[in-house]
This record gives C-alpha cells, sequence and structure tokens, in this order.
C-alpha cells in the first residue's frame, strides 16, 4: 500500500549526530533517504492506515546486512549515546526511540524457513529484565539460533539501551507485548516499554 511520506527534524536530527559522533559514533549524515519496511511496517502497527504520520522521524539506518555487523554491546551503547543527546536538546520533546528489525528467520540456504520460537521469547524476555547481560551476546549466536537474518535483532538493542534504567533509573513498564508467527517466513514481535 501507499505509506505517508516520512517527515523528518533536521535540527534534533543534527544535534544527535554532532553528539553521538564525539562519543566515538562513525555515523554517515544523509539529508534525504528512501525508507523501506522496517520503518514503515512499524508505523503502520502503531499509527494505523493513516493520511499522514503524526511525528517527526529520524531514522538511524545500522548495517546488518554486510559483514562486519555491529555487535549488540555497540548497539547498546549507541542508544545510551542517543538518549544522552536528546537530553542535552535545548528544546523540550516528546521522543520516542524505536528498535526495529525481523525476529527470528532465515530467508535462504539449508536453514531457509527457520523460525525459533523459544529463543524469540527468551530474547524479549532478556532485553526487558537483562539488557545489559543480552548486549554481551556474540553475533554469531544471533545467527544460529536466529538465523542470517535473526542478527537484525542487535537494533532492539539501540531502543532498550535509551531508557531510563539504564543510566539508574526505575526499570520500564511493559505496555505491550506481543509474538506472533505469520504465514511468511519472518516471526514477528512487538514491545512497548515505558519509562517508569
Amino acid at each position: 500500500r501507499p505509506v505517508p511520506p516520512v517527515i523528518g527534524h533536521p535540527e534534533l536530527a543534527s544535534h544527535i549526530a554532532s553528539e553521538v559522533i564525539q562519543k566515538d559514533f562513525d555515523l554517515t549524515i544523509v539529508n534525504e533517504i528512501d525508507v523501506d519496511h522496517g520503518l514503515t511496517v512499524p508505523m503502520t502497527c502503531m499509527f494505523g492506515k493513516v493520511d499522514a504520520w503524526p511525528c517527526k522521524v529520524i531514522p538511524f539506518a545500522v548495517n546488518v546486512v554486510q559483514h562486519p555487523v555491529p555487535s549488540g554491546a555497540r548497539c547498546f551503547a549507541l542508544g545510551q549515546a542517543i538518549r544522552a543527546a536528546i537530553e542535552s536538546y535545548p528544546e523540550d520533546l516528546n521522543v520516542q526511540i524505536w528498535g526495529t528489525g525481523g525476529m527470528s528467520h532465515q530467508l535462504q540456504g539449508p536453514r531457509a524457513g527457520l523460525i525459533n520460537r523459544e529463543w524469540d521469547n527468551e530474547f524479549l524476555d532478556r532485553l526487558i529484565n537483562d539488557p545489559a547481560g543480552l548486549s554481551k551476546m556474540p553475533n554469531i549466536d544471533y545467527v544460529r539460533e536466529a538465523g542470517s537474518e535473526g542478527i537484525e535483532l542487535v537494533m532492539w538493542l539501540i531502543a532498550r539501551g535509551a531508557m531510563a534504567d539504564t543510566r539508574g533509573g526505575p526499570k520500564p513498564k511493559v505496555a505491550h507485548r506481543f509474538y506472533h508467527v505469520p504465514a511468511s517466513n519472518t516471526a514477528v514481535g512487538h514491545l512497548i516499554l515505558e519509562n517508569a
């Protein structure tokens, strides 16, 4: 279906980029980007089929396709750096940070069609209760347990790293949790955490 155009927030994006680059994260900044299902599907799940998105968006494209892929620890630390950048922004904004990517799935090779429900749900449990420990999981474990495309889950650690409890705040509230295996080759999970 046609989806509404994504409207950015250039001032906040520039501020975040400047701040996280100073914390030794290497970013490439683009002024215009075509977004794909990794953004538009979650936006549709959250906001429905609308004529215009009700928020501005700053996409972060993370390489989970071509080796080398960033570690979970690196993604978790990026989330912490993004949070610090947002907190230092001079305007008071209501900000959500989303991590997207398919859960267990493998699209090619002898394990094509792999879906690991038990592992996916354990990942969600750990993402809620032990994100720092989860961030230390080696990338090879994602590939072994969740398939070659399951490495996309490291992107969820960016959002989790930005939660208040990773900097001494209270544990977040689970506002929504959902897991489903549709009639496709990708397990689907939703997790909405809110700072307490």
